[in-house]
């Protein structure tokens, strides 16, 4: 049974679109930390870094400019995984759970836990080297057409990584926690909208780190 997220109305102003069905749409809160603050200034001004798109769903296309920065932290993320595995507690037939490579691997973690599975495989993908976007490189697949498993990862962004995983897949359900407009078709189920120009900072790629008062003087 393929589920989708029902249609959310957009809200403006916070980089997250809406959470939940529509009834209960909300914006997620803005929590900068200063990590992310000092992490994410050159990367305003460039639209580059590695840390705001999943890291399975970089490709080829032109370089997006991202004008919204949102750190995610480790409560939040498990909170979002837990809601995708409360999502997916209807589905029929589940006898395993596909992480993509690597950014799929927590939340895989966490929605295994939640619905009970016990086996778990990954899909390895590349599509970054040193910061250069390039052509999407399946390093390891899963054999089978994916009837009855579930591929979870953190986000689609464009939707280049998960097509080529739907190519070799096509019979299983595709959840994601987090999804963008361009890439949303291309999933079966997630749990929060986010706009295409919103660098997401996941908790793997950022750290907590001292930054100065805004205002000089002693400490």
């Amino acid at each position: 049974m393929a589920l989708r997220a029902s249609s959310t109305p957009r809200l403006e102003g916070p980089p997250f679109l809406a959470v939940g069905d529509s009834a209960t749409a909300k914006p997620l809160p803005r929590l900068l930390t200063a990590r992310a603050i000092a992490y994410t200034r050159s990367e305003r001004e460039t639209g580059r870094g590695k840390a705001g798109m999943s890291d399975t769903d970089r490709d080829a296309e032109p370089q997006q400019v991202y004008t919204r920065h949102f750190p995610v932290s480790w409560q939040e993320l498990h909170r979002d995984a837990k809601a995708l595995a409360w999502r997916l507690s209807s589905l029929n037939h589940v006898r395993g759970v596909v992480a993509v490579t690597r950014g799929g691997l927590v939340p895989a973690a966490i929605v295994a836990r939640e619905l009970n599975i016990r086996l778990i495989d990954t899909f390895c993908v590349s599509t970054y080297d040193d910061e250069v976007k390039g052509e999407v490189r399946v390093l390891k697949a899963v054999e089978g057409d994916g009837d009855g498993l579930l591929i979870v990862d953190d986000l689609v962004d464009t939707g280049a990584t998960a097509k080529v995983v739907r190519e070799r897949l096509p019979k299983a359900h595709f959840a994601t926690v987090y999804a963008k407009p361009a890439g949303r078709p291309m999933v079966d189920s997630y749990v929060t909208e986010v706009s295409q120009d919103t660098w997401i900072h996941f908790p793997w790629d950022t750290e907590a780190q001292y930054v100065a008062p805004i205002r000089g003087g002693p400490d």
